[in-house]
């Protein structure tokens, strides 16, 4: 069996995924025509790898990194590709149709798109029961989630083999069983985020205001318990039950306009962005990085103490390294 992963794509994510896998041992070939690309990886492998070294994992026998002239190069004879493009079905299609005809044919080609249906990009290239979307999220070289979804034409030994890459580089893959836009974890974040534009857009508040309700109230809830249990708990000896009883009215109350959005005018935009640049210009965007992992190491390493929720994962990740 091929014994590299080949990475499509080399941004912010693609980069991670890079990283992700190098540091699991696993070589790496990229195809990326950005004349940044070589840079974003280095700065990006430099993060993976302390936040590797603040998990106190093993140190790691990487993998090499091989940055290609074509597509054709770095995805021949993969074990694993792994498309990470810009989001724009047009885009995509073309450079699945590019990976598909060079690659192994029973190679899984699994797409990074946060949103795009499988169905929609699969139809046009060869071998198409091969190809699915693994949808990360960032950064991939921390976070263990990995949401599996196939198309219509998606075979379930494609889904299978996938789970298996994903799990073998300490991943958390979630199977989206049912195809639909944006998946699962994406489709509540877009609640929110309206949500969180109605209220700069109305005044009500900031966007550090808006992030301060987050980070410091139901934002450390939801990175250990999620929703569902969190509103078990907050049932008290009755439950869920007891909650949606509680509760389940005020749904019918005017809180929130979730199926809309306001206009993105070049007023909102600009308020949005001079808000943000006040919340957190003072940093470069390599120091928010940093501080972001800093911060996710520390949770994690405090959640694998408990055996609970992704420190889950990261538990199973040292005993699976040694």
């Amino acid at each position: 069996m091929a014994e590299h992963a080949a990475i499509v794509g080399a941004g912010v994510i693609g980069a991670a995924w890079a990283a992700r896998f190098v540091l699991h041992g696993i070589d790496v070939k990229i195809s990326d025509p950005s004349p940044h690309a070589e840079r974003i990886m280095g700065e990006v492998l430099d993060n993976a790898r302390a936040a590797w070294a603040g998990l106190g994992l093993p140190e790691p026998v990487e993998g090499t990194i091989t940055f290609c002239d074509s597509i054709a190069g770095a995805v021949t004879g993969a074990m694993h590709v792994q498309e990470s493009a810009p989001e724009d079905p047009d885009i995509k299609i073309s450079i699945l149709e590019a990976i598909a005809a060079a690659c192994p044919p029973d190679t899984v080609i699994a797409s990074s798109t946060s949103g795009i249906k499988p169905s929609v990009l699969q139809p046009s290239i060869v071998n198409r029961e091969r190809m699915l979307v693994g949808h990360p999220f960032n950064p991939v070289y921390l976070l263990p989630l990995v949401e599996v979804c196939g198309g219509d034409l998606t075979s379930s030994e494609a889904i299978e083999t996938a789970m298996a890459t994903y799990s073998s580089i300490s991943m958390k893959p979630l199977h989206v069983r049912v195809e639909i836009d944006a998946f699962i974890a994406d489709r509540l974040l877009e609640a929110v985020w309206r949500e969180a534009l109605w209220l700069v857009n109305d005044g009500v508040a900031t966007t550090e205001e808006i992030d301060d309700s987050i980070r410091y109230g139901f934002g450390l809830r939801w990175a250990q318990m999620g929703l569902f249990e969190t509103y078990r708990i907050a049932g008290g000896e009755g439950g869920m039950g007891h909650f949606i009883a509680q509760f389940g009215p005020t749904l019918s109350w005017p809180y929130s306009k979730l199926m809309d959005t306001p206009d993105l005018t070049n007023e909102l935009v600009d308020t949005i962005e001079q808000q943000s640049d006040e919340q957190s210009g003072m940093h470069t965007i390599r120091e928010l990085e940093g501080i972001r992992d800093r911060n996710l190491v520390a949770f994690l390493r405090a959640l694998e103490s408990a055996e609970w929720g992704a420190g889950a994962t990261l538990k199973e990740q040292r005993g699976r390294l040694g």
